[in-house]
């Protein structure tokens, strides 16, 4: 097993039960001596009520990691050609965090890193299917290879939920192993080894789902997911995590007409995906009504993520650079908020660099399950003043030892025309990100409170600040053992690119 978790015992609830009752063990002892039968059956009643309390008081978990949906597709987070009312009002009911990152800039991995709170140098997934993508004769080096699905020997989020005494369901988009069932889920709905649908409309050929009133594959498993609420027992944990908005791109055919009737926002012009930006949303208003009618939003956790960047080509991140597969800001930015009525202050926002990879611990955390913080590379963001204080300085960093192909020649938004990724690392430490890249010991640094963008390399400029950043990723390449690819390739023909 890859962490250590721990429950409450009876000693910490007999210590709990005094504390809660402002009853001293010296006064419950005095008691005991002189009718030990009738003391010892009330505190055992009373033990038995106190741990029923405690297992209520656990908060219902709504996770929802949206597929491939960029920062700046939400009104909240600036758009002006998406229209997101579920989301802009829920997402203002608790904490909006704003430099929110994944933990890859594509789906598996970064949804590895999710379900197990571990950098890819650990489980090792990091890219969706070979780590030579790409035309071989353009690859300077042999990648370092690509694990496919976490091994089965990582405990998943899931996994401790459902042995905290967690009803856990999965809903959508799995991507992560074969079969969700098999990693700590009681109920499945939609999910597999598949990283997209092959359509939207039935028959849906790769998702395998019973049918519905709904043909809509996004309103389909959201039919299927109230059902789940409607039935189900607390405290429980929903993985929501649609397919939507993933390709294929297949339009909402009610929304499409208003779209194609309003102004383009720097480069969000497809209405199209409009259609199913604005179709995720009314559905989310659908689960949340449902959770409202049977009051299982009274004590409701809910963090809001997306797996990474928007697809450039498709949506537009501006004013951040690049997009999906990219480890510039537009390929690994994410919308991100956390909602815990009268835990989190509504309309918060901040600044704090997150990852997630701080999801898994943070739920343990405000589930009162013990865990063991080195077997996470994240951490837990609540109390958010007090994470605000301690994590704000502390690096966040991305491995990519893996070649990803461009997909969209037409632009000069990546490093080159020919690939989204080439080999690398990035760290971000406070408003400082330096990329770093293993074919020509590459170097770019930004400040990114004054280049959100990436547009100005202050390495040459800013040779202490590079030199220190460096240092910092060498030292972390060596602590946690991470693979540099440094084999040529033979077949790499220099004309092809141009180096």
């Amino acid at each position: 097993m890859h962490m250590n978790i721990s429950y409450d015992t009876g000693e910490f609830i007999m210590a709990k039960f005094l504390k809660t009752r402002g009853i001293s063990p010296e006064t419950l002892m005095f008691a005991y001596m002189k009718n030990p039968i009738v003391i010892g059956l009330i505190f055992v009643l009373s033990g038995l009520l106190f741990s029923c309390e405690s297992a209520q008081s656990k908060p219902n978990i709504l996770l929802i990691n949206v597929d491939d949906m960029g920062w700046k597709d939400l009104g909240i987070m600036g758009s002006k050609y998406y229209e997101t009312p579920t989301l802009d009002s829920l997402l203002q009911t608790g904490a909006l965090f704003t430099n929110a990152y994944a933990g890859a800039a594509n789906c598996s991995p970064s949804r590895a890193c999710l379900m197990t709170g571990q950098w890819p140098t650990r489980h090792g997934v990091y890219t969706v299917g070979s780590s030579a993508r790409g035309k071989k004769e353009t690859r300077r080096l042999i990648p370092i290879q690509n694990t496919r699905q976490v091994d089965s020997s990582f405990t998943l989020l899931p996994e401790t939920l459902q042995k905290a005494g967690y009803r856990t369901c999965h809903a959508g988009k799995w991507h992560v192993s074969d079969d969700p069932l098999a990693d700590g889920f009681d109920v499945n709905i939609g999910g597999g080894p598949n990283g997209l649908p092959r359509s939207y409309y039935p028959p849906y050929k790769n998702v395998n789902l019973e049918p519905g009133k709904s043909e809509y594959l996004t309103d389909l498993i959201m039919e299927k997911t109230i059902d789940f609420v409607a039935t189900t027992k607390e405290p429980f944990f929903l993985y929501y995590s649609p397919y939507a908005v993933h390709t294929p791109i297949q339009a909402v055919d009610r929304y499409v007409p208003k779209y194609q009737n309003k102004t383009p926002d720097q480069g969000q012009d497809n209405p199209d995906y409009a259609s199913m930006v604005e179709n995720l949303d009314r559905n989310l208003g659908l689960l949340m009504a449902a959770l409202h009618r049977k009051k299982q939003d009274d004590n409701l956790l809910i963090i809001f993520t997306s797996d990474n960047g928007g697809l450039l080509g498709i949506t537009d991140q501006h004013p951040l650079r690049a997009g999906k597969g990219a480890y510039y800001e537009g390929g690994i930015r994410v919308p991100m908020a956390i909602i815990w009525r009268g835990k989190v202050a509504a309309g918060k926002q901040t600044s704090l660099p997150v990852s997630n990879l701080d999801v898994y611990p943070t739920l343990l955390n405000a589930a009162g399950i013990d865990y063991d913080k080195k077997a996470f590379d994240g951490d837990a963001l609540l109390p958010i003043p007090q994470a605000e204080e301690v994590l704000n300085n502390r690096p966040l960093i991305w491995h990519f030892p893996i070649y990803l192909q461009a997909y969209y020649k037409n632009n000069l938004e990546n490093r080159d025309p020919a690939f989204r990724t080439r080999p690398g690392s990035v760290i971000r430490t406070g408003d400082w990100k330096l990329h770093y890249y293993f074919e020509d010991d590459g170097i770019e640094l930004y400040n990114l409170a004054e280049d959100i963008g990436e547009r100005n390399n202050l390495s040459t400029e800013n040779p202490v600040k590079t030199e220190e950043m460096l240092t910092a990723l060498r030292n972390w390449w060596k602590k946690n053992e991470a693979p540099i690819p440094n084999e040529p390739n033979p077949d790499f023909v220099a004309e092809e690119t141009g180096q």
